[in-house]
């Protein structure tokens, strides 16, 4: 039986305080349960005030057998901030703002932290799916496609660090695409005569979508899974309409995180649940106790 844990982002406090609720204990530098494997979404990283103590967690228990992580976007950042060309530079020449929210992951080591190093590496082994028979868990998109080509990037039991050059290089690469597909999920732009505004006072130009719905004949609003700003309830031109990938009902549940569901609902169909709480905003923490349901269950909602 299963914790699916949401999307950590350095809440260390947080997450012992839901682990030992949920009846784990630490014992020899682990956190445990005597019948349950906690499995983490991805996104440990960044933005909380305990980002180290997040990863050293998750990362204990992961090899001593008592929980599952996956990859999220945020650790791919990570990964793809810290390689090197040839010349030893990185390979990023200028920052965007999907590599900003590392600075704080960042400052939480000395410069060239053998330690940092060491961490993502052990990342590096990380799957970026699971399929664990009745049910799934990946960080943002179930693509079956994406998953093969997933399964490809793994030699020695990690993904060798040139792959992560080529998605960082290569956008339009098979690799790329699929690394990105699972761990960022799909995304619509908006035309230039559509504007919304977000909580931030920004301005938006692409909005991330409810992939596992066909979208043909939907509107913005409906298509929308953005918990930061409402898209309008114009019906999208289908010249523009995205590739999703419909999830079958009698397919097995499927968990993932990346959605900043603050305010849910994050059980989205019998079989499709987001347990990402935003926690950064709300300073709440979700999982999911699956016990062997074959369709979700609010009850199995555990927030702290």
């Amino acid at each position: 039986m299963y914790d699916i844990i949401g999307d950590v982002h350095g809440y260390a406090a947080k997450l012992k305080k839901l682990l030992t609720e949920m009846g784990y204990r630490k014992t020899n530098g682990s956190y445990s349960h005597p019948n349950r494997k906690a499995i983490f979404v991805g996104d440990f990283v960044n933005r909380g005030p305990e980002i180290r103590k997040t990863i050293l967690t998750i990362k204990a228990m992961v090899e001593n057998g008592h929980a599952y992580a996956v990859l999220g976007n945020h650790e791919l950042n990570a990964i793809i901030y810290h390689l090197k060309d040839k010349q030893g530079r990185s390979i990023i020449s200028k920052p965007s703002k999907y590599f900003l929210s590392l600075f704080k992951t960042i400052n939480e080591y000395s410069l060239g932290s053998k330690e940092l190093n060491e961490q993502l590496r052990w990342m590096r082994t990380l799957p970026l799916y699971l399929d664990l028979g009745e049910i799934r868990v990946v960080h943002a998109c179930w693509c079956e496609d994406a998953i093969k080509v997933a399964d490809s990037l793994y030699e020695d039991g990690r993904i060798r660090k040139r792959v992560f050059r080529t998605v960082y290089k290569k956008a339009s690469s098979k690799e790329a695409q699929s690394v990105w597909r699972l761990t960022k999920g799909v995304n619509l732009k908006l035309p230039p005569d559509i504007r919304v505004m977000n909580n931030k006072g920004v301005s938006p130009r692409s909005f991330r979508i409810r992939w596992w719905d066909n979208l043909d004949g939907k509107t913005f609003k409906d298509a929308s899974f953005e918990s930061k700003f409402t898209m309008p309830s114009y019906t999208i031109p289908p010249e523009i309409v995205p590739e999703t990938f419909p999830y079958p009902d009698d397919a097995p549940i499927v968990f993932f995180g990346h959605y900043c569901r603050g305010a849910g609902p994050h059980i989205i169909k019998h079989n499709v649940c987001c347990v990402d709480s935003c926690v950064a905003g709300t300073k709440t923490l979700l999982a999911y106790r699956w016990s062997g349901e074959k369709e979700l269950d609010m009850n199995h909602l555990v927030k702290v």
